[in-house]
This record gives structure tokens, sequence and C-alpha cells, in this order.
């Protein structure tokens, strides 16, 4: 059976987080602080980088019961055993991915758009991270921003749980799981922040109070 909490997850930036060494101790602080999931998205690494910084995240992150989600790499997240694997919709068909990962593993996909999460094959995936909500610096391939009022829209009608994603920052997230998603990705709001400790437990406060 597959247990996650879409509540607070972070996105670790490369860029952001200042390499495989920041990104490592970004993840074990906020997991710390209450991150709920965390994902390891590094477009322009190699696979042995890849390899060698999930294997640690994973290490740090299996204690505190925090899965660990693998962007796009399928044959990482199978060669370290994450919890998961997260793909857009340019990467391997969602078919593809489930038959590689096989069923107990969290699946997550990508969609802009009304007929993006129409078209997901429902029994397959686990979530849909939908965005961007708000305009975002940190995904230069972004789809069109999709605003609150529409984000809300699209919730109304949401055939999965949905993380929300792009440009959330503190003070933004309320008004997202206001409108109906089951939790928030982000990235600069937590990767690159002088205290991240503070800023995890800032953006979980913010949630729990949306929610109640």
């Amino acid at each position: 059976m597959k247990h996650f909490d879409l509540s607070l997850y972070l996105v670790l930036d490369p860029d952001l987080c200042g390499g495989p060494e920041g990104m490592i101790h970004t993840a074990r602080v906020a997991a710390e602080h209450g991150a709920t999931m965390v994902q390891l998205r590094a477009p322009t690494w190699k696979k042995r980088l890849w390899l060698e910084t999930a294997t640690v995240l994973k290490a740090v992150l299996d204690p505190m019961g925090v899965p660990l989600i693998i962007n796009d790499q399928v044959d990482v997240a199978l060669a370290i055993d994450a919890a998961g694997v997260h793909v857009g919709q340019s990467d391997l068909p969602i078919e593809v991915v489930r038959r590689l990962v096989g069923p107990n593993k969290i699946v997550g996909l990508s969609a802009s758009n009304a007929a993006q999460m129409a078209d997901a094959p429902f029994t397959l995936v686990d979530y849909l991270g939908v965005g961007p909500v708000y305009p975002t610096g940190t995904k230069p391939d972004a789809s069109p921003v999709i605003g609150l009022p529409h984000f809300a829209e699209l919730m109304a009608a949401k055939p999965l749980p949905v993380v929300a994603i792009g440009g959330i920052k503190q003070g933004g997230a309320a008004p997202i799981i206001a409108a109906g998603a089951d939790g928030v990705a982000v990235v600069s709001a937590i990767c690159g922040q002088t205290d991240i400790a503070a800023a995890t437990t800032l953006l979980l406060q913010e949630i729990e109070g949306a929610r109640s």
C-alpha cells in the first residue's frame, strides 16, 4: 500500500541549492522541519551524479519516512529503489513508466490544463502535479501560467490528488490549498533560503492554517 502526503513537496534545484551537497543538506533540514516529500530534479546532470546524489538522499530521507521521488530518470529511481518517479507530458509515457516501476511505486504526472488532467490514465498515476499556478523562474520550459481562478476551476473536477507547482512562495500557499489542492510543491521558497528550517516551518504552518 502506498502512503504519501503531498502537503509540502520540496523540489530540489541544483543551482539554487549549490550543487549536490547543498541539495542533500536542504533536503535533510526541510524533512526535519515538515517537508512531506522530496523530488530530485537536475535536468542537466549526467547519470552518475544523479545516482550518487539520489543514493545519499534516500539514505537521509528514509529514516524520517519522507519519500524520495526521482524526476524523469526511471532507471535511477529503480537503481536506488526510490519511493517513486515524476514525469512530464513529454517524458516516457505513463504506461511505460508504470510497467517499469511496478505497481507499488508512487508515480506522479505533470499537467497544465484541463485536457491533460482529463487524459491522465487514472489507474496508473497516483497524483498530478498541476501548474504553473504563478509565474516561475526555476523552470524555463514551463507551460503558460494557469492563475489562481482557473486553478480553482481545475480543482473542482480533479480526478486524482493534486500538488500545485509554479512560483509558490510564502503567502502564496494558503490560497492554493483553499482552492482545493492537496499540497504545494516549492523550489525557491526553500532551496537557497538562508534559514531553510524557518522557511519550511512557515510554509507548513501556512498550509495547515489554510486547512483549518
